[in-house]
């Protein structure tokens, strides 16, 4: 049974009487001493929640070993619970200058991408991709023509990779205290692709805000942390990819020359490298929120293969949760 009453600790630890230092843990149980909080720290307040022992930083920056103790009364005993958190930023405010040295280099390369996609890919057959595309989106009927299988794949994979993405930019790549939001970008990118998530890279400042438990237990995070998702889309993509595999040559052939003529084929297969270029990174942030990046780090190079990597790392990941738990030791007295 937790203590029905909150207990404030002040982040200046040292200032504590040092008459208790040398000698084991004493309170009472029912009138715990007032501990005073410096006007001038942010206090800690130390709850209880669904781990069995949380501590909650309000609008603070964490230094390295910051401490929070949270006392347990278990069978007439004390325990004490420590919470020991490496230095980082949780939902406070920075004072440190922002570096916009990689988002403006983000920037660039977007809007080079952007003129290039305008104005210098091929449009030989427009008709022609307009024909394709209708094919695609089964708004023609069958009338005989055979589809490019490696065009059909290509098409197939790029419907997946906004699904994968929505998994690994949520929770653990928003944006710092929700300022600039992820899924209007992510839902633009099932029509535009890597095109329409370029914008939020480039607007990207980590960390990411925490995440309560209850929210892993409501949509759409219920969803994208579930296994059962991350199977069906690995599966789907190790299908698609087998089938564009085995192809024949004049297949693979057929398409290249689709590639140097449609405006429409060269964008898209422009936009599954440049997917599949970001996707390692998100990989390797994602891992880092969740703790996994020594234990899991054979899973980075596997994520280089385009999607089969980061599909593989989705369904591989420890949960949330699992985490959290893991973070919460409890030592006894």
């Amino acid at each position: 049974m937790l203590l029905a009453q909150p207990i404030f600790l002040s982040r200046n630890f040292p200032t504590l009487n040092n008459n208790h230092r040398n000698s084991r843990t004493s309170l009472q149980l029912h009138n715990p001493p007032e501990v005073r909080v410096s006007p001038q720290r942010t206090p800690i307040i130390a709850s209880s929640g669904c781990f069995g022992c949380f501590v909650k930083p309000l609008d603070v920056r964490t230094k390295k070993a910051t401490l929070g103790a949270f006392l347990k009364k278990k069978k007439g005993g004390v325990h004490i619970c420590h919470s020991l958190k490496e230095e980082s930023e949780v939902g406070g405010n920075s004072n440190n200058p922002r570096d916009w040295t990689t988002s403006i280099l983000l920037f660039l390369l977007w809007a080079a991408l952007m003129y290039y996609v305008f104005f210098l890919t091929p449009n030989q057959t427009p008709s022609r991709d307009t024909y394709f595309l209708k094919k695609l989106l089964n708004l023609k009927g069958d009338d005989g023509f055979r589809m490019n299988e490696v065009l059909v794949s290509l098409w197939y994979l790029m419907g997946l990779w906004p699904l994968v993405y929505s998994m690994l930019l949520l929770p653990t790549g928003r944006s710092s205290k929700n300022i600039i939001p992820v899924w209007p970008f992510l839902i633009l990118s099932c029509f535009g692709g890597a095109y329409a998530l370029f914008p939020y890279f480039v607007l990207w400042k980590p960390p990411a805000p925490p995440v309560e438990e209850t929210q892993l237990k409501t949509w759409p995070l219920n969803f994208l942390e579930s296994k059962v998702t991350a199977t069906i889309s690995l599966a789907a993509g190790v299908a698609i990819i087998t089938y564009a595999g085995l192809a024949g040559q004049d297949v693979w052939k057929e398409f290249y020359q689709y590639f140097r003529e449609s405006k429409f084929i060269h964008i898209m297969s422009i936009d599954f490298i440049i997917l599949s270029t970001f996707a390692p990174f998100w990989v390797y942030n994602d891992m880092t929120a969740r703790k996994r990046s020594d234990k899991g780090s054979w899973l980075l190079p596997l994520s280089l293969i385009p999607f089969l990597g980061p599909g593989l790392y989705l369904l591989l990941r420890p949960s949330l949760s699992t985490v959290a738990i893991s973070q919460t030791p409890v030592e006894p007295e």
